[in-house]
């Protein structure tokens, strides 16, 4: 398919950053695999881009006994191959400390006051504190009643209670029970403003520029409707099985890793109603909004509307690997889902009668997170008399993962016969574009939580509606000791799967 790419003159570019303010983060799980693999890297890559201030240090909290000086050995060796200039590396490793302890413990809290009221004054900061959370979910509880009993929360201190967040990881919650307890706990020790629920997702750039794509575009939004748009795919397919994660994903399974939370999150950025302004609160009371319009599943007839699957023995890039049941820490009568595929509806005047088929698996074919917006066809071809009874719809895919970009695919006439007509596309990525990867999702989440900037974040209201939709169908599928379907490993999709879309004469796409 001929493709036509796209360029842009440095005069059309509108940029603007804001450097995160002077902060101490203290992050709780911090010889955990997160903060090696994701935080400490997107730190260092907001210092060298000087978006970090000179005034932010970083303290770890962790089990381990060690020293700052071993801490920061560790953190060394993470940064290895992105510490291209010593005495830059050496900087920012200073900047970093370590304090041991156990979270149930109301002394690690005293140690931790007294060790951020010493760097607060060393490094000039005003009270500008980041704890963050990343320790496995049912630790959250204990670590936020201690920091809200040490009066390290600054909930009911007016002068404080803004220069004070809380950084959440998910999942939050199993269930919709679970969801609401854990934001009580949260809320009764830190405001709502004060809240940041992360879904690294949402920080991904094709994902922001759903909001620009749709809304500083005139030629979009007027079409973005159930007049014009035939059917939306949300695919988010990986080729990695549960790697060391089996006692994790064997309590959780693909709705409750993926569907719950990226999935409807992406939904509802690509659904939702223009908001009043780009500022947090409209753009999150938007979004809320969608989520409500989200027709119940129907639970009655579930396998026409959803479907599960499990991975078994299989091929991927001609290796081959194990079935799901085989992984560690994984028995031999799991019934946990590792794909889930479903139809939705969005009960509003923009969307009636819209499907959004949504689907996403482990060990499928190829690692690919896309939105694909299939338009409908023109309503009459004028080229029958050639033999063209009907034309390719035109296909809008914002591509997410692994090449973040944007593709639009239509007709034209290409050089040759009066009737020679030929899908083209026109193709932008970020790399190619601007001469660089887009950045990880983490540097935008964490520069953003410095700033005070909760867009991206998620609010206690849409966690709950996320989990009233998927609740009732956890719930009957453990009722009903639902199994899934098997597929093998390395596939695009299966017959089951094929069948939710294909009843309604439509294909998913080609991962």
């Amino acid at each position: 398919m001929p493709e036509i790419t796209p360029s842009i003159s440095k005069n059309e570019l509108i940029c603007t950053e804001t450097p995160g303010d002077p902060c101490g983060m203290i992050v709780f799980g911090a010889s955990g695999d997160l903060t090696k693999r994701k935080l400490l890297s997107s730190l260092f890559a907001l210092y060298t881009q000087e978006l970090l201030s000179e005034k932010f240090y970083f303290i770890g909290c962790g089990r381990k006994d060690i020293s700052d000086g071993e801490y920061r050995k560790t953190c060394q060796d993470i940064l290895a191959e992105d510490c291209k200039e010593p005495s830059r590396c050496e900087d920012f490793l200073s900047r970093i400390y370590f304090i041991n302890g156990d979270y149930g413990d109301p002394s690690f809290y005293k140690s931790i006051k007294i060790k951020v009221a010493d760097l607060d004054k060393k490094n000039n900061v005003d009270g500008n504190h980041i704890f963050y959370l990343s320790v496995p979910p049912q630790i959250y509880p204990v670590i936020v009643q201690n920091l809200c009993s040490s009066g390290l929360s600054c909930k009911e201190n007016k002068d404080l209670v803004q220069k004070v967040r809380l950084i959440v990881e998910k999942p939050f919650g199993r269930n919709l029970n679970s969801a609401k307890e854990l934001n009580n706990i949260i809320l009764r020790c830190f405001d709502e403003s004060q809240v940041y629920r992360i879904d690294h997702y949402l920080g991904k750039e094709t994902v922001q520029n759903i909001l620009m794509f749709r809304f500083a575009n005139a030629i979009f939004e007027p079409v973005w409707n159930l007049q014009y748009i035939d059917h939306v795919q949300i695919t988010i397919a990986e080729s990695l099985g549960i790697e060391h994660r089996g006692g994790y994903y064997d309590q959780s399974g693909a709705v409750r890793d993926m569907f719950q939370n990226h999935m409807l999150g992406m939904l509802s950025l690509v659904a939702m109603e223009p908001p009043a302004s780009f500022e947090a609160n409209h753009i999150r009371n938007e979004k809320v909004k969608l989520l409500e319009c989200i027709r119940p599943l129907d639970l009655d007839a579930w396998s026409r509307n959803i479907v599960t699957g499990q991975y078994a023995a299989g091929q991927i890039d001609g290796k081959d690997v194990c079935g799901y049941k085989d992984e560690e820490g994984i028995t031999e009568d799991s019934t946990t889902e590792t794909f889930i595929a479903a139809k939705m509806y969005i009960d509003n005047w923009r969307w009636k009668s819209v499907p959004f088929y949504l689907r996403t698996g482990k060990r499928m074919k190829k690692k690919v997170t896309e939105i694909a917006v299939s338009f409908k066809n023109v309503p009459h071809s004028m080229f029958s008399c050639f033999g063209i009874d009907e034309l390719p719809a035109n296909v809008l895919i914002l591509k997410i993962q692994p090449n973040e970009g944007i593709e639009l695919s239509f007709q034209a006439k290409r050089p040759g016969s009066k009737m020679c007509i030929s899908t083209l596309r026109m193709n932008f990525n970020y790399a190619d574009l601007f001469g660089t990867r887009a950045p990880e999702a983490y540097q935008r989440l964490l520069l953003d939580c410095m700033t005070g900037d909760q867009t991206l974040f998620i609010r206690q209201d849409d966690v709950e509606v996320c989990w009233s939709l998927v609740t009732p169908l956890l719930e009957k599928w453990k009722t009903e000791k639902m199994t899934p379907f098997t597929y093998p490993a390395g596939v695009e999709s299966f017959s089951q799967a094929d069948a939710l879309i294909q009843n309604d004469g439509k294909k998913w796409r080609k991962l």
